[in-house]
């Protein structure tokens, strides 16, 4: 039986740093060369995923952006994606602006990936979270909104305060045509609402993925609310020490935390 083996990035197989530990790497890198077929699935871009996960020589293809796409991970051919139809992208912006929430909004323009904001209008906790990632290409700021929402859009990123995010959550997360995701921020004390088309899930993207490599069984690992779409399709779920309580609750296990390289020790003592 071939298994596929699916762990979440930030808060399972990252640590607090935003980087994968020099242990986790060797170990993922031993048991890929020993034929496991590991891969991950992120909220993260390609180009954000890539940086965090030096290290890695595992060639199997990645689920990013919460499932909207896989790519091969060494040539970032993109192998299936996932936009918002003009008509979503209407509806989901005119909600966002009547609660004055003005988003990332992440869309690929002439197959480069672009990730367009005002800066004039976002949120503290958008800033910050620009000024953690300075120097990404992705970025570009316009002061025009039927600009904001060009493209080939395929999610809207918005971080906030509880108070700002909720009501948008719980008007989309009503509307079948959308897939929206409400937590924590992983490395802020704000909170982070995704806004994905419906078909864009870790769960659809995992069971691609699972396909697409000839595996029989999934196990994965995760620590997050967007982890649980991807649990409730795996034969085996594990839940990071640090995992919110959701994700403990449905897991096969809890295992150590991702500051203590949770996942690694597991393949460690469980199939190598």
């Amino acid at each position: 039986m071939k298994t596929l083996y699916l762990s979440d990035l930030d808060g399972t197989l990252l640590r607090s740093d935003e980087r994968i530990s020099e242990y986790s790497a060797n170990i993922i890198n031993r048991f890929v060369q020993n034929g496991g077929c590991f891969s991950y699935a992120t909220a993260r871009s390609i180009v954000t995923a890539s940086k965090v996960t030096v290290g890695l020589t595992a060639e199997f293809p990645m689920i990013c952006c919460n499932g909207a796409f896989i790519f091969e991970n060494m040539t970032h051919d993109m192998l299936i994606s996932n936009y918002f139809s003009s008509e979503e992208v209407e509806y989901a912006s005119e909600i966002l602006q009547k609660h004055n929430i003005y988003p990332l909004v992440s869309a690929f323009i002439n197959g480069t990936e672009r990730v367009a904001y005002i800066e004039r209008y976002i949120s503290p906790a958008t800033m910050s979270h620009l000024d953690n990632r300075v120097g990404d290409p992705r970025h570009y700021k316009t002061n025009n909104a039927e600009e904001l929402y060009s493209g080939s859009i395929f999610r809207f990123a918005c971080m906030d305060t509880a108070a700002s995010l909720l009501p948008i959550y719980n008007i989309l997360k009503l509307d079948n045509r959308f897939n929206c995701i409400y937590q924590r921020a992983s490395y802020s004390n704000g909170f982070w609402c995704d806004i994905l088309p419906a078909r864009a899930t870790k769960a659809n993207a995992a069971l691609q993925l699972k396909l697409m490599l000839g595996c029989d069984k999934m196990v994965v690992f995760g620590d997050e609310r967007n982890d649980l779409s991807m649990f409730s399709v795996a034969d085996e779920k594990y839940a990071m020490y640090n995992a919110a309580p959701e994700l403990k609750e449905i897991a096969t296990a809890v295992i150590d935390s991702n500051d203590n390289d949770g996942v690694a020790k597991w393949l460690q003592n469980r199939v190598l």
